[in-house]
């Protein structure tokens, strides 16, 4: 077996000797958890630890610093199932000072590590690994793309085994939808660097969510398979590195593009557009009055089709807000107001939403559509009233009906005075609890009722 130097620097500080080829094509990526057997010894054949020897395997966070350099950078390289050798030299172990009292100062070492398994790596923006990645082949440099970024990808689609697409394309990130990419990719390489090939396991909901893909015999709510390779890609224009005016041109030229979209129903690349035409538009505030001028102009454009496309895509809470950045500099625009008395509509609250549409009538009388939003307002707001006058009368029905058993039930607990063992002449009720009989012979004397209600002596 040869020995290869995999060291960055090229400076024979990481040599790797392959003793096991390992399984497949894949290899883990930096945040994964990896779990190895490792047996380390000095030059001279010395070990100085061993998880075989523990029969305890050992796990780390590859490349986040966890463990030496070398393993960093080693253990990246390996397949599943390889065992390899990794020779470091000290500034890849444990530099000068060495690990006393078993690794001297300076010293170069040699682990046998066998890649046992790994976790995918997470990349998914909420961490709940919608997205997982496995490198295939690790990409060079220190950059990666970003919103705007021109890339050149080669994508292999794969679902239940048969693979359904594989192109070359090229497109802008943040505008993949347009080209057909799915959003799990798009969010993916916003993470790769140059020359990467990976393979992505994306959850549905960041590949063809409900609607499936038919033509391509993906049902809903499908969980697919991507190997991508970015091949190349230009850095996007950055807000920070144009001159004013610069920027107001680019934010022209998205807001276009924007508007593009808009008009195809693309509503999601145009929200993604105009979302970019803000970034361009934070302006320092040394600036002549009319760059200044034709910022809050397009702010102001820009905030109002965004607040559109939010309505569109029954986005309602962020329309809302949208609209009311619009109205903190001008709390008389009428297009802000309408749109937002739409938003508010639209989230069940047509009491509000009629006093925006009631402002855009101040405005402008000759408002048709807010003039008809009102009646909607109104019509909703009877509704409303009629279901809740409903509901509290069924309501107060279903207490009264309540209350009518609770008493109900009391009078069934109270005693029965046509009983006779209890009532007004009860056994309970005689003193000492003595029976009639015998209450009477003690005392002779009582009147008592006869049947007819006349009264007479006994005894007398």
């Amino acid at each position: 077996m040869s020995t290869f130097d995999i060291s960055r620097a090229k400076d024979n500080g990481v040599l790797k000797e392959i003793i096991k080829e390992g399984q497949g094509e894949e290899l883990p990526s930096p945040s994964c958890k990896v779990t190895v057997h490792y047996t380390g010894t000095l030059l001279d054949g010395t070990k100085f630890d061993s998880s075989r020897d523990r029969n305890e395997p050992f796990s780390f966070t590859l490349g986040v610093s966890e463990v030496i350099k070398g393993w960093d950078i080693g253990v990246a390289t390996m397949k599943k199932g390889e065992i390899a050798i990794l020779t470091c030299k000290s500034k890849y172990a444990y530099g000068k000072n060495g690990s006393p009292p078993k690794i001297p100062p300076d010293a170069t070492l040699k682990f046998e590590v066998e890649l046992i398994d790994w976790e995918s790596e997470d990349i998914s923006p909420n961490s709940d690994k919608s997205i997982l990645r496995n490198h295939i082949v690790a990409g060079t440099g220190y950059s990666s793309p970003e919103i705007g970024s021109l890339v050149n990808v080669h994508l292999i689609g794969e679902y239940d085994g048969k693979i359904f697409e594989d192109r070359e394309v090229q497109f802008s990130l943040g505008e993949g939808e347009n080209v057909g990419i799915i959003e799990g990719v798009e969010k993916a390489l916003e993470r790769f660097k140059t020359g990467e090939k990976s393979k992505l396991y994306i959850h549905s909901k960041f590949a063809f969510q409900k609607h499936g893909k038919p033509e391509f015999n993906i049902p809903p709510n499908a969980n697919v398979i991507y190997i991508v390779e970015l091949k190349s890609f230009e850095k996007a224009l950055t807000a920070w590195s144009l001159k004013p005016e610069e920027k107001i041109e680019q934010a022209k030229l998205l807001k276009e593009k924007g508007g593009n979209y808009f008009k195809e129903k693309k509503y999601n690349l145009a929200i993604k557009m105009y979302d970019r035409v803000l970034s361009f538009l934070k302006i320092e505030e040394n600036v002549s009055n009319e760059i200044k001028n034709e910022e809050n102009n397009l702010r102001l454009l820009t905030n109002l089709n965004l607040a559109l496309c939010y309505l569109k895509t029954n986005q309602n809470n962020e329309a809302k807000d949208t609209c009311n950045k619009v109205l903190e500099v001008n709390d008389k625009n009428e297009k802000a107001l309408f749109r937002r008395g739409q938003a508010y509509l639209n989230l069940a609250a047509p009491e509000i939403a009629i006093k925006d549409f009631e402002e855009v009538i101040k405005i402008e009388p000759k408002n048709t559509a807010a003039a008809k939003q009102i009646i909607v307002c109104k019509a909703q707001i009877k509704k409303h009233l009629e279901k809740e006058k409903k509901l509290f009368a069924n309501m107060f029905e279903k207490f009264a009906q309540e209350d009518k058993q609770k008493e109900e039930e009391i009078l069934r607990q109270q005693p029965d005075v046509m009983r006779g063992t209890l009532g007004e002449w009860g056994q309970e009720e005689r003193p000492g609890g003595r029976d009639a009989t015998a209450f009477e012979k003690e005392n002779p004397n009582i009147l008592m009722l006869n049947a007819n209600g006349t009264g007479e002596f006994k005894n007398m």
